[in-house]
């Protein structure tokens, strides 16, 4: 088996993966995700440097994922803030919903705050 690297018993039914090559075999059992362990057999699965994915995963291994929708990006544009991906419009003040991709922002108890927001809500007069 490629994946628990125990040897298959002649009768035991055995999982090809066509993408993977025929040299290639699994238990049924041992047929996941390599990020999640989602077991694979009656699922659509991709094959990708010598690993073998859910759709969920090969497609967060392709395209970066909104921290704000879970939606993956597509678009050229967005933002890396707070160690996540974004889509422009979904990086917001906490405070007002305004968009803070490319301006300056204050984080308050881990939540984005737009300069003028902070100014008015948080800041010690």
């Amino acid at each position: 088996c490629y994946h628990c690297k125990l040897n298959m018993k002649e009768g035991d039914p055995a999982v090809y993966a066509e993408r993977a090559g025929y040299d290639k075999l699994w238990h049924p059992g041992c047929f996941v995700c390599c990020t999640c362990n989602e077991l694979l057999v009656d699922m659509i699965y991709f094959w990708k440097n010598g690993n073998l994915y859910c759709g969920r995963h090969y497609c967060d291994s392709e395209r970066p994922r909104c921290a704000g929708c879970d939606e993956l990006i597509f678009s050229n544009e967005y933002t890396l803030a707070e160690g996540q991906n974004w889509h422009l419009k979904h990086f917001c003040c906490f405070d007002c919903d305004c968009v803070l991709a490319g301006i300056t922002y204050i984080t308050v108890n881990d939540k984005p705050v737009c300069k003028s927001c902070y100014m008015k809500n948080h800041a010690v007069v």
